[in-house]
């Protein structure tokens, strides 16, 4: 059968990898401690449960119109006034069966071949590829630890071009927990109405920041960019609802979500109707649970980091937000194990879980291969068995 280019072109996701590569290995018996899922290891709170379970006792099992319930919508609208300073109607807002989906839409919707969009590096390893499966091409930035892996106006301007159509800001970010200031988000705004572009703002880790970092939604900055940011959001990270599948997206351009919508009609419809009514239910009840879930990984966060930072060759810096640790590992390239040759950073990755049953990720996959990531989104007692093993195989490298 011939495969089309677009789908050759498709890089395979490398977190989705090594999941599965997980999955399969504790099927066979194998004690493998994980970091690697993008998920918090919380159960979904029981009163969006109850919601679910509410909504099928009273048969609200039918289609929904496509973008999504007109209930959700106006609580989604609420929420971003509430949380955000954002004034959306709900005319302006798109529900789809997860933020990736949200985002797959925004691209369909507003690329052309040939079209750029711009990215910074390390970058969520979905970015590039959607991009290029609506004919637009990812244009890679760089940033710097110490810049909290945030591309500075600089870098961005000299990247703009006529065919630009977008910058993409993820913070807190995936995969380095990086979080942009206020004067950062301030100076993307900038150059997106100076140059005319779209900001895509993905906000879907904005509940989880620590240290009294403050989360920045560039619309809520000003009429110029609010009506040239389109803010994507969800309710998988910070009300584990992960497999619930339920995401969104905001634009005051009443034609993008439109075109969204027209696309989202002819692809998967509705994302499922029991799971919007339990997305109400998050979205309007028990904030706290939120925030118990947040102290959580935060006493996580400060642990993982100490003991990354306890290994020789190991660099990690304090992320501000978000659930994963993203270690520079770069000086144990070249070191070797038997006939084992670190070489990279999916070499490290394929030596850790061979010989010292820890999974990572490696940083190649978000475009910046002298780093890997770890999720915390585990226990305590996972974190700190999983890191006992990983420091006593970096200690067998020459």
């Amino acid at each position: 059968m011939a495969i089309s280019q677009r789908a050759r072109n498709a890089a395979p996701s490398p977190t989705l990898a090594i999941t599965a590569r997980v999955k399969a290995l504790k099927a066979a018996g194998r004690d493998v401690i994980g970091f690697g899922a993008g998920e918090p290891d919380f159960d979904t709170p029981d009163h969006i449960k109850q919601a679910a379970i509410d909504a099928l006792h009273a048969g609200y099992t039918k289609y929904t119109p496509s973008s999504g319930d007109v209930d959700l919508k106006a609580a989604i609208a609420a929420k971003l006034s509430h949380d955000n300073g954002l004034q959306y109607k709900p005319s302006q807002i798109i529900v789809s069966c997860g933020a990736k989906h949200s985002l797959y839409n925004i691209f369909q919707a507003m690329l052309d071949d040939g079209d750029e969009v711009i990215i910074s590096a390390p970058y969520w390893v979905s970015y590039p590829e959607m991009v290029k499966l609506a004919g637009g091409k990812p244009v890679i930035v760089g940033t710097t630890a110490a810049e909290n892996f945030v591309p500075t106006r600089d870098v961005v301007l000299a990247a703009i071009t006529p065919k630009t159509r977008a910058i993409i800001l993820n913070s807190p970010s995936n995969p380095t927990g990086g979080v942009a200031s206020r004067q950062q988000v301030k100076d993307l705004a900038a150059l997106c109405i100076q140059h005319d572009l779209y900001l895509i703002s993905d906000e879907i880790y904005e509940k989880l920041v620590y240290d009294g970092n403050e989360h920045i939604s560039p619309g809520a900055l000003g009429s110029d960019i609010f009506n040239r940011t389109i803010t994507v959001n969800g309710c998988s990270k910070a009300y584990s609802m992960t497999g619930w599948r339920i995401g969104y997206a905001a634009a005051a351009d009443d034609e993008l979500i439109a075109a969204m919508g027209r696309i989202q009609d002819q692809s998967t419809s509705n994302p499922t109707s029991i799971a919007q009514k339990a997305a109400v239910a998050a979205l309007t009840k028990n904030p706290e649970v939120v925030e118990e879930m947040r102290t959580h990984f935060e006493h996580r966060r400060n642990l993982i980091v100490r003991l990354l930072n306890e290994m020789p060759g190991i660099s990690c810096s304090m992320p501000g937000g978000a659930f994963y640790a993203f270690p520079d590992v770069s000086a144990i390239y070249g070191k070797r194990y038997e006939e084992i040759v670190i070489s990279g950073s999916d070499a490290l990755t394929d030596y850790l879980l061979d010989t010292a049953d820890v999974a990572v990720v490696p940083g190649s996959g978000f475009g910046a291969d002298n780093y890997v990531r770890l999720s915390y989104a585990t226990s305590e007692k996972n974190i700190s068995a999983g890191l006992e093993r990983m420091a006593l195989a970096l200690q067998k490298l020459e």
